[in-house]
């Protein structure tokens, strides 16, 4: 097909197959996400689209590539230009020159709100947040009792996160919002809380980012509850808006971000002051990584592997044609496996380990977020079809994943155990959480 086709191809599959609702830019320069609000799962539901209405099949790489932005990048993906020589880019410093894990920048992962609204203060305070992160890449989720895979719940709160943040940095960080109250109650105390904001303290607030549509949005999520935090400006119609997980920060009008803070699907908020942050003693670091680190098990993976047990089994009423919406949060519990890295890079920093093992270990957390990439859109594809013959596929996917993650986590806990003999008079113990 020619690249006019292919581009003809897509718009029939938003327009026609998807009734997408958002056709009025479209065109090659439009943007995916900002112009068309397409997510990264309607962007596989297209690649899926493509290849069973018209042949054309997605190369595996092109479901891992982080550079499509406009519909041009889509279109290139079937009908590529001639490659250009390669620049190399280091997962952990986000540059094109190798500082290495020894060097002093390095690349800012969001993976999880909560976690990246109280690690910006101690960033601001030049503290490593790294060692929190070891609470991230099997962060708590749920499975409905319609085997669907949610990365928020009322079940889930985070109680696990604050209690250590408290432990390890000696931060109070105050739960302001109160369930019982009435949500124009809670948005009282939180015009106080912001109004009378100390220079070094942070007032993080959960809202509906669907409903702030200015703002980049890679997941489109509807409901999306997302924690960020406010302060006042010198406009009393607007708020300052700092959303340390997305790396974006401005000027939003206030009504706006009241508006997606009042949504009933939305509930939570927390205080803290950046200024009693201090660095963590080895011993907690030590007791931290032990509550989080689940040895034995991938609960995603696991996870997964009931979900689509249940939808093949026809559960309780479940077709696979319920498949696709059961696994759509997926990709944001996906990205969660990037803070492997940040495990990956306190301890190699620590212990002087070797800088070329380190970006290889970063290959590897790379091929386990791409490998549960290809379990969703291999998921998608067994859901849309109803070809119960998918399914091999689908669980080859589902092992090697959990291959990937068991290999991560056996060298983690190798350089955990030499790291707790130089820096820990205690024996290690054995590693266990429980998560899920």
């Amino acid at each position: 097909m020619t690249r006019e086709d292919v581009l003809d191809a897509i718009r029939t599959m938003l327009s026609e197959h998807m009734s997408h609702a958002h056709m009025q830019g479209f065109g090659p320069e439009a943007r995916l996400n900002e112009d068309l609000y397409l997510d990264s799962v309607l962007i596989l539901q297209i690649f899926l689209n493509l290849e069973l209405e018209y042949g054309l099949a997605m190369p595996e790489e092109a479901i891992a590539r982080q550079e499509i932005e406009t519909v041009a990048d889509l279109v290139s993906l079937y009908v590529p230009k001639p490659s250009a020589a390669p620049v190399p880019s280091f997962p952990l410093t986000g540059g094109t020159t190798d500082e290495g894990v020894h060097g002093e920048a390095y690349y800012d992962i969001k993976v999880h709100c909560f976690v990246s609204c109280v690690c910006d203060g101690l960033k601001r305070r030049s503290l490593d947040q790294r060692p929190f992160y070891f609470g991230v890449w099997d962060a708590k989720f749920t499975v409905s009792d319609r085997f669907q895979l949610l990365y928020h719940s009322p079940e889930i709160t985070q109680e696990f996160f604050r209690s250590w943040f408290q432990r390890l940095y000696g931060v109070t960080v105050r739960e302001w919002y109160d369930p019982r109250k009435t949500k124009f109650e809670n948005l009282a105390v939180l015009l106080d809380l912001v109004k009378n904001r100390p220079d070094t303290g942070s007032v993080m607030v959960m809202l509906d980012m669907f409903h702030l549509p200015e703002r980049e949005n890679k997941f489109n999520q509807n409901p999306f509850p997302h924690y960020l935090m406010l302060q006042e400006t010198a406009d009393p119609r607007k708020w300052f808006v700092h959303d340390p997980d997305y790396r974006w920060e401005g000027e939003i009008e206030r009504e706006k971000v009241i508006h997606a803070i009042m949504q009933p699907t939305v509930g939570g908020g927390y205080v803290f002051d950046n200024a009693e942050a201090r660095t963590p003693d080895a011993e907690d670091i030590k007791a931290y990584f032990e509550a989080c680190f689940v040895e034995d098990r991938n609960p995603i993976v696991d996870a997964v592997r009931d979900i689509i047990a249940a939808h093949l089994g026809g559960r309780d009423g479940l077709t696979l044609a319920d498949l696709a919406a059961a696994v759509r949060e997926l990709p944001v519990i996906t990205i969660r496996k990037y803070a492997y890295e940040h495990g990956f890079a306190f301890f190699w920093r620590a212990l002087k380990l070797p800088a070329a093992e380190f970006e290889t270990w970063c290959e590897e957390i790379e091929a386990l977020v791409q490998s549960l990439k290809g379990l969703h859109y291999a998921c998608m594809k067994l859901g849309q079809t109803g070809d119960r013959k998918q399914a091999d596929a689908v669980f080859e996917r589902l092992d090697e994943a959990d291959r990937l993650e068991r290999k991560l986590k056996g060298r983690l806990g190798e350089v955990f155990a030499l790291w707790c003999d130089r820096n820990v008079a205690a024996p290690v113990t054995a590693l266990k959480r429980a998560a899920g």
